[in-house]
Parts: structure tokens; sequence; C-alpha cells
């Protein structure tokens, strides 16, 4: 590895945790202590505020330093990255929530504190909104959420969950994944000695505790089937059934994992498990086939609005806007 890679590899681990023990940087690196505190050297000469502490544990941790390192970023383009990351992070560009939750994290973590003024500013004076009629959530409380997963620092927040009065939580945060409109953060909770999803339009005060504890080991093979997993076994309002015509491969492209999809004859047969029904009016909208709608009958009247009023949009061509 070239010693310009090597620095870059060692950029992006001190990007990625709070706090980096020199030995194991060292060994992530395969160089010698000697080595890493000369590449941590010119890090610090292109600009990167890097703290060194000393002794048997010692070792580094990148901090905000009075400027932005060296992206050739002017403020107002890093304030501009930021809001447009937040944007995304809501979910105004399908499948790039969590990648953009991620950058956020970072790109606020080296920000100079007058930059996070002018950010929060900007997100006090600004309305959010969720595609598809999401939960709206608030991208800094899923920034300091990213930043314990990433940290491996407990969290604190208080919890409402359906029907149910709040309750403080403590949590070891893991992952946040982003599902079906919806936020959820994974994490063991400490109290109640068990994992848990939790939906982050829930959480409510949350602060990072302070210290770090030894990650465990996720009882699923990823956080995203630990969620979906938890959200089938949670009885849902409405189970939909509807014939389609349309092949298989076409409905459950659309339907993804919320719902399943059998053959029968030239189309197919959907059933999902919902509380909101504006999601398989929306599936059935992107398949754009024939359906006949078996159950229930919520579903069919909720079609029947849509389409009194799209009719009435398509009746007016040229009216007033």
């Amino acid at each position: 590895m070239t010693t310009s890679a090597r620095m870059l590899r060692l950029l992006s681990l001190l990007q990625t945790h709070r706090y980096w023990p020199g030995a194991e940087l060292s060994e992530r690196l395969d160089v010698s202590p000697r080595t890493l505190r000369r590449d941590i050297d010119r890090l610090r000469e292109l600009g990167y505020a890097v703290d060194a502490m000393r002794g048997v544990s010692g070792g580094y941790q990148l901090r905000a330093g009075g400027q932005l390192p060296p992206l050739l970023l002017e403020d107002e383009e890093a304030v501009a990255i930021a809001v447009g990351l937040r944007t995304a992070a809501a979910g105004a560009v399908s499948g790039m929530e969590e990648t953009s939750v991620q950058a956020l994290t970072k790109v606020t973590a080296l920000m100079p504190p007058r930059l996070r003024r002018q950010l929060d500013a900007l997100r006090t004076q600004t309305e959010n909104f969720t595609w598809g009629g999401g939960p709206v959530v608030d991208a800094a409380v899923l920034t300091l959420l990213a930043q314990g997963c990433r940290d491996d620092e407990p969290l604190r927040f208080t919890y409402t969950a359906r029907e149910a009065e709040p309750t403080e939580r403590w949590v070891e945060p893991h992952r946040l994944v982003s599902l079906g409109r919806r936020w959820y953060l994974v994490a063991y909770d400490r109290d109640r000695q068990d994992w848990r999803s939790f939906r982050v339009d829930r959480i409510a005060d949350a602060r990072l505790f302070g210290g770090r504890f030894r990650p465990r080991d996720l009882p699923a093979e990823d956080a995203l089937t630990f969620v979906q997993s938890g959200i089938r076994r949670m009885p849902q309002r409405y189970a939909v059934r509807v014939r389609v015509e349309a092949p298989v491969e076409r409905v459950q492209q659309a339907v993804g994992h919320w719902g399943s999809v059998v053959a029968d004859g030239a189309g197919c047969r959907l059933a999902m498990n919902v509380d909101d029904l504006q999601w398989p009016l929306m599936v059935l909208t992107q398949v754009g086939a024939d359906f006949r709608i078996d159950g229930p009958p919520e579903l069919a009247d909720q079609v029947r609005r849509a389409a009194g009023t799209f009719s009435r949009a398509g009746g007016h061509p040229g009216g007033d806007r």
C-alpha cells in the first residue's frame, strides 16, 4: 500500500469511530507505531485536527477543527451539502436514506460551531416533508442516534410505544434501519436485558450518555432482518388481499418484503398486513395493472377516493393553477 493510499485509509478509519487505540490502528494499517505517528503528523499538516492521547492505552481522535478539512469547500457549500443530506435522510431520495445519515454524521462532526449554528437555524425555519405520508423524523435526531451507533456510546431517550405511556430507555445502539417509509433504531435495552427495535419517530429527548460499551452479537443475520421479523410478529390493522393481473415478479418487485405474492393463473394474489392503507395503494399504482380487491372494504373505499381525485384532476387540462 502506498503512503497516499495508507493515509486515506487512516483518515477513513478515524472518521468511523470517535476514538482509536494506537495499537489497533497500527494493526489495521499493518504499520509500526512510528510510521503511524508520521502519518498522523502528515494529516495534521493537511489541516485535520487529530488529538493524541499518551500512555499505555493511548490512541488518536479526529475532532472538529476551526475549519473544515481540505475538501476545498466554502462555508456555504458545506452547509448546502448538509442540508441536502438531511433532505435525503428524510426519504426524498429512495434508497439513499441510510447512506445520507452516515454521511451527514461525518460532515456535522467536523463542522466548526459557527456552521453548525447556521445548519440548526435552517432546520428550525424550514418545513419537513416525508414522501408517501410517512412520519416526520428530525435529521438531527437521526444524526445523534447514528453517532451513538458509530461510537458504541450508550443512549438515553423517552420512548412512546403504540397505545402506551412514555417510558425512559437506556440502550446500547447497534444500527439505524430505513424500512417502509419509517426509521428504526436497533439497540440492546439494558433495563429489559434484550434486543429491541424502536421507531425513531416515537423517540424523544435523545441524548448520548457518555462512555463506551462492548458491542454484543445481534440475534439475527443483520439489523434489517431483525426489524422485519419484529414487524411480522406485530398485529396489523388491515389484512389486504388483492387479485392482480400481472406476473408474480412484477408485483413482488413493487411490494418488496412487505407482502407475499403467489401465482394465480395469468396473474397473482397479493397479501399484505398493514396499519396504513396508503402503502398497498402505492404498490398497486406502481404495478399499473388491473386488479380486484378481495378485502378489506376500507381499501376499496380508498381506491374509489383516489380514482375520483385523479379523474377530476385529469378532466380539466389547462385550468387554473
